[in-house]
């Protein structure tokens, strides 16, 4: 009963899994896009946005330029540890973000 119990498990995490994945996509986007949360298009052009800004780069080929998604987070959390001259707000410092939303909206930039 306990390999039956097991096999069943991994069944369902496999099936929720995709679906997790999505969510936590459509989470990002809906974050980055919130003029009051993420608020990325006031400076960065996003596919599927609305009145972007031109401050920062247009995020596209997210993936590529990123392939360590640590980076991406690091960048989203405080990028003037990278960058001290950098305008892009450090969301996680200061506490604007979550980790959970960093890591929904990287979900959603690795789309792009």
């Amino acid at each position: 009963m306990s390999i039956a119990f097991s096999a069943l498990a991994l069944t369902f995490l496999a099936a929720t899994a995709p679906a997790h994945a999505q969510s936590a996509v459509a989470d990002g986007q809906k974050l980055a896009f919130d003029r009051g949360k993420g608020n990325c298009l006031t400076c960065h052009q996003i596919k599927g946005g609305d009145l972007p800004g031109t401050i920062g780069p247009a995020l596209v080929d997210i993936k590529a330029k990123y392939p360590d998604r640590n980076e991406l987070v690091a960048i989203l959390t405080d990028e003037t540890k990278r960058n001290p001259q950098t305008m892009m707000p450090p969301f996680g410092r200061n506490r604007i973000l979550t980790s959970e939303e960093i890591n929904a909206i990287v979900d959603f930039l690795e789309t792009l």
